[in-house]
């Protein structure tokens, strides 16, 4: 069990993450754990693995959590069998097979005798049997890391597990693998993640944000439901609050202009009856004494009306207050953007594909490339953008605009502040107060516009490029997606879905969150296997 009371953590800064964080987790049960981009999910992860100090609260847990962080750097140095942390075991186990009487031995293996079987299945399970556990894990890739710690669990079978955006660098195959060990573990899980099918498939939802943790008894599917419920009812209180203030503002129109009718009607009667100038100072003076407490009484109301529906208003949805605008291709529908003839390329004189590729792709079409990690997916996107020639066969490639947006969104320059990005992109000479316009429909304020972008998160970045696609004003004829939802959390998903599903020139996505996919209309694919090619 992991109970957490009013935890809160405060950077080195001084500047709050959260405050009154409560959560109670049971033996068994599997929880997500979401929130926006900077809510401090990864950090309350490592607080829980004891990685973090908290700055104020409790924490109790029943078991040592096994805790796998999203990203696996630091390890780079280590070998397989020492970031399984099975290096001396394993050692102590062949020392004494081979005779070794040493009482070190017999003790770090702790009559785990099954150490190497359960390390050996492990590995098959997860497709990483051909692997040398001396290798440095420097030398996988992102995927073949992610599993090698997955692989980790089964071999130390923890009662507690923390998962950190796990599904990140899987292939399709993998994440199958990932999902069905979600649901049939029983350990304790508390799981990070922005792969709607896996959140699917946990018991409870914890929505993480500065003030706490609002904990929903259902999985995403019903997470979203209940958000849906709260939105609308956010929605009819706005729409409440602005009637109030129009009949606020027209009651107080309606009461000075009646006042001021009456101070008129009583000067001239005054006027008529030859009133002494000194009565009638006093008479305009009590009647303008009268007129600014009305207006006090009804600016006060509607001053109080106007902060309720800010206050309403700032609890609204991000993407809901974004303007998101994407021009369309100027190509006309069904023009013939690239075809290729018996396609192949080759590294080290090993050609890619077993069978050669043959493909055509016509300007408004959305296509996935799919397939495993090392299958030729980035391969056929370079021949398509034309930084690559083909070794075999024959291409076309009709002229036009294209964007490359991999999941690292390196067309930003790190060197540059959000502004100056914003500006790189500024072809058609927009003054500098309309690139701010964009840049604020982007959730950038004044308070970002200096920020370096080195120091933006993945959905930060994310943001910037769809603005700075905004800011050029020329729209392209094929954009290419690589691994986009690769490191955003779900908001920024979703941000990125209804920026994508306002565009309609050829979308070209490669990605193995089918979720995605299904949302933003993808309507076939190219299937990568290691041995064959097609189109389906």
């Amino acid at each position: 069990m992991l109970i957490l009371q009013q935890l809160s953590y405060i950077h080195p800064n001084k500047d709050l993450l959260f405050n009154n964080v409560s959560l109670t987790v049971n033996k068994q049960e599997k929880i997500a754990l979401i929130g926006n981009n900077g809510a401090g999910k990864s950090t309350l992860l490592k607080i829980i693995a004891g990685e973090l100090p908290y700055s104020d609260g409790q924490l109790k847990v029943d078991s040592e959590p096994y805790y796998i962080p999203q990203v696996f750097g630091q390890y780079n140095h280590l070998s397989i069998a020492q970031a399984l942390r099975i290096d001396g075991k394993l050692n102590a186990l062949r020392e004494i097979l081979d005779g070794s009487t040493n009482e070190e031995n017999f003790n770090l293996l702790n009559d785990d005798w099954s150490i190497e079987e359960r390390c050996k299945e492990a590995l098959n399970y997860w497709q990483l049997d051909k692997l040398d556990l001396s290798q440095k894990l420097e030398a996988l890739s992102g995927g073949q890391k992610t599993k090698v710690f997955l692989a980790s669990i089964y071999i130390h079978q923890p009662d507690m597990i923390l998962l950190d955006e796990p599904s990140n660098h899987l292939d399709m195959s993998s994440r199958r693998l990932l999902h069905d060990f979600i649901a049939s573990s029983k350990s304790t899980l508390i799981v990070v993640s922005h792969d709607r099918s896996l959140l699917n498939l946990l018991d409870s939802v914890g929505e993480l944000s500065k003030n706490g943790i609002k904990v929903f008894g259902g999985n995403y599917d019903f997470y979203v439901e209940q958000k849906q419920v709260e939105n609308n009812a956010l929605d009819q209180d706005i729409q409440s609050k602005e009637k109030a203030l129009r009949k606020a503002r027209e009651k107080e129109r309606e009461t000075l202009e009646r006042q001021q009718k009456n101070d008129a009607r009583g000067k001239k009667k005054q006027s008529k009856a030859g009133m002494g100038k000194a009565m009638m100072d006093k008479m305009k003076n009590d009647a303008e004494i009268s007129s600014s407490k009305i207006k006090n009484i009804h600016t006060e109301k509607t001053e109080g009306i106007s902060q309720e529906l800010r206050e309403l208003r700032s609890i609204l949805p991000d993407i809901d207050k974004m303007k998101l605008g994407f021009d369309n291709s100027t190509l006309h529908k069904g023009k013939i953007l690239f075809t290729a003839k018996d396609l192949n390329f080759a590294y080290s004189r090993r050609l890619l594909w077993e069978d050669n590729l043959n493909v055509k792709i016509t300007s408004g079409e959305r296509i996935a490339l799919k397939g495993p990690n090392g299958s030729g997916k980035t391969t056929l996107i370079k021949l398509i953008l034309g930084s690559l020639e083909p070794q075999r066969g024959t291409l076309y490639r009709a002229d036009n605009k294209s964007v490359y947006i991999d999941q690292d969104y390196s067309l930003l320059d790190d060197k540059l502040s959000v502004y100056e990005q914003a500006q790189q992109f500024n072809i058609s000479a927009l003054h500098e107060h309309e690139i701010k316009i964009r840049l604020n429909r982007f959730l950038f304020g004044k308070e970002d516009w200096k920020k370096p972008c080195r120091a933006l998160s993945g959905g930060e970045r994310m943001r910037l490029m769809l603005c700075c696609l905004t800011v050029s004003n020329t729209s392209p004829d094929i954009i290419v997606l690589d691994e986009p939802t690769n490191n955003l959390d779900i908001q920024n998903i979703q941000i990125m879905t209804a920026a994508i599903n306002g565009y309609e020139g050829t979308l070209i996505v490669v990605s193995h969150d089918d979720t995605f996919l299904e949302q933003i209309n993808i309507e076939r694919s190219i299937n990568f296997n290691t041995s064959a090619t097609a189109n389906s």
